[in-house]
């Protein structure tokens, strides 16, 4: 695979259960929309019958907060898949208020065959459906 990562932005609802006894949200909730937000990155760019024979399971998140979120917060999260190695995927997200990072997550998730819920690698065209192809 030869290109760029297609960023997909997924907007964020800040709710009330989000916020913690600081008052900001807490830090489980960055997570949770992590996990919304490839999810969605996924179902808007595979296309329909390969969303229908996958599913996704988290295996790690490495996350670094930068700053809190609140609850009138205009959240963005930005994804990029960086790469595919047999049924593993690897991801960048990152979360933003305006232009100010919240939060920089790696994540790293593998495919499943949605009726064996065994390990599955995606056919290459569908990987390809996630990059812009470079000129090399």
């Amino acid at each position: 695979m030869s290109g760029t990562a297609l960023p997909y932005e997924f907007p964020i609802d800040v709710a009330q259960d989000d916020i913690d006894f600081m008052g900001h949200v807490n830090n489980a909730s960055y997570l949770k929309w992590v996990q919304e937000a490839v999810i969605a990155h996924w179902q808007a760019l595979a296309p329909v019958e390969a969303v229908a024979e996958h599913l996704w399971v988290a295996l790690k998140h490495e996350i670094t907060y930068r700053k809190p979120a609140f609850l009138e917060d205009d959240v963005v999260a930005t994804v990029l898949l960086e790469k595919v190695q047999g049924a593993r995927a690897f991801y960048e997200t990152v979360i933003r208020r305006g232009g100010e990072v919240l939060a920089e997550v790696k994540s790293s998730w593998c495919c499943l065959d949605a009726e064996t819920l065994r390990p599955a690698r995606l056919a290459r065209d569908v990987i390809d459906r996630f990059f812009v192809k470079s000129d090399d």
